[in-house]
């Protein structure tokens, strides 16, 4: 039995509760990591020099989120790719396999050079138009932005063929490779960003690399160029383990569109997509409100804080987003397989899951928070506004894990645009008009729009479990799956 089939079999038939753990926890951790490696980054242009680096934190914390739009975009016809994936290799139909695999790899590359070429010619519109930076955060943004946009292509098909993978049964070695590609742009990182001038003392070992390799001082760009160059690498390696992966008796990779199949992932792509913009809109729309309500050309304070939070927030969602790939790998295959009721029951048990991570998390950032935040700008302001964020937001991370799993879970049955509807409903719904009311009343104080945060959060999850509880999986199934 090869390993992909072995996979299958633990996935549809073994122990549930302890397949889907052993599954999942490695997914949610590595997607954790993979935003640690993240916050190593913040912590490295939080030591440049004075002027640069609390501007420069507020730049990754505009430009990320921007940049993630395309990511998310592309994210969300992965999910719809691996649902199709994942439905097909548990009713063991090796060719929807390779079909469904090929064209969403194609797909996925023509989306990559579209939205590169939007973010190398929008850059400052977005940054200043759309989300309303100012001063010195609009000029190292700009520049930033470009790079990463520009060389969307490394992420987008980084994160398809991961999630290929992981749809396929394999939930370690995507993780190890994530991690690996993190590595090595913290390592480009200290090179290229403090070249061969003063460096942190635990990273004394960056200056000589650059002086032998002839790097000067980038700065924020070294970090841009760091993360393009190291998602780069990594897709080699990447590559190859997808394609030995896949099924042999298939024909080999071809570059030509078959639209039958395309058609099938942008039916459910769409949606996906669409609900993962609402989700990176959200936390765009609570940046735009602070840049514009508590900042000024002098004082951005509040917004160098939110680009520290964020990041920590981001790890929160990223560990959701692993049990989530979870939730989908098993409701995908038991559903491909016939077996609906264990498929929803895929669901309950990531969500139980994740929330209990949640917890973990929540408990670290109370109280380590001021610590953690610390390591990257020692500015007692900016360290105040992150005290008060992670103390009213933090414990919503429970909630927001439940809601990122059962979301997954109803992604993988199939039912993206339910998951659209749900997401789109509380975040026009609920946090608009909560966080502009909240707005309206703050009297120079954001902690209003925190408490409008962590309600948002916990409104997602109510709406998610009620919808997962009335789900009908067989309903939800794409008619091309239950044929098969």
């Amino acid at each position: 039995m090869s390993s992909r089939a072995a996979a299958t079999e633990r996935i549809v038939q073994g122990p549930l509760g302890r397949e889907l753990l052993r599954f999942g926890t490695p997914l949610a951790i590595g997607m954790g990591l993979q935003t640690a490696f993240n916050l190593l980054d913040a912590y490295l242009i939080g030591h440049l020099e004075a002027g640069v680096a609390g501007p420069a934190l507020g730049a990754i914390g505009i430009c990320d989120q921007l940049a993630a739009l395309g990511s998310i975009i592309s994210y969300g016809l992965t999910v719809a790719s691996c649902a199709l994936v994942s439905q097909h290799q548990g009713a063991r139909n090796d060719a929807q396999v390779a079909r469904v695999t090929q064209q969403s790899i194609l797909l996925i590359l023509a989306l990559s050079v579209a939205f590169g070429a939007l973010g190398t010619a929008f850059a400052r519109p977005l940054v200043e138009g759309a989300v309303g930076a100012k001063g010195r955060v609009v000029e190292l943004s700009v520049p930033y932005l470009r790079v990463m946009m520009g060389g969307s292509f490394s992420i987008f098909l980084l994160l398809h063929a991961t999630s290929v993978l992981r749809a396929l049964g394999s939930s370690k070695t995507p993780v190890t490779l994530l991690v690996l590609a993190n590595a090595l742009n913290v390592l480009l990182a200290v090179v290229m960003i403090f070249g061969p001038g003063p460096t942190p003392a635990l990273l004394s070992f960056g200056p000589p690399i650059a002086r032998w390799l002839g790097i000067p001082r980038m700065g924020l760009m070294g970090a841009a160029w760091a993360t393009l160059i190291a998602r780069t690498v990594m897709l080699v390696p990447l590559g190859l383990i997808l394609y030995k992966r896949l099924p042999r008796n298939q024909p080999r990779f071809s570059f030509r569109f078959d639209f039958g199949a395309l058609r099938e992932i942008f039916a459910l792509g769409w949606a996906s997509s669409a609900q993962l913009v609402v989700r990176i809109l959200a936390m765009l729309f609570t940046h735009a409100l602070v840049a514009r309500s508590f900042t000024t050309d002098a004082d951005q304070t509040a917004t160098t804080a939110l680009g520290v939070v964020f990041r920590l927030e981001t790890m929160a969602l990223f560990v959701g987003l692993g049990w989530g790939s979870a939730a989908q790998t098993f409701v995908g295959q038991n559903l491909g397989a016939g077996h609906f009721q264990r498929a929803k029951h895929s669901g309950w048990y990531a969500a139980l899951f994740n929330a209990a991570m949640m917890a973990g998390l929540t408990l670290l950032y109370l109280k380590y928070g001021d610590f953690i935040v610390r390591l990257f700008t020692d500015e007692p302001e900016v360290v105040r506004v992150a005290h008060e964020y992670l103390w009213w937001v933090s414990p919503s991370y429970v909630a927001l894990g439940v809601g990122v799993a059962l979301g997954s879970a109803i992604q993988g049955a199939g039912a993206t645009r339910r998951a659209l509807f749900l997401d789109g409903s509380v975040v026009v719904l609920f946090q608009l008009p909560v966080c502009l009311f909240a707005v309206a009343r703050a009297d120079g104080s954001p902690i209003g729009l925190w408490q409008s945060v962590a309600a948002t959060y916990a409104a997602l999850a109510l709406v998610h479990v009620i919808s997962y509880w009335r789900s009908n999986f067989v309903a939800d199934a794409p008619k091309s799956v239950l044929t098969s």
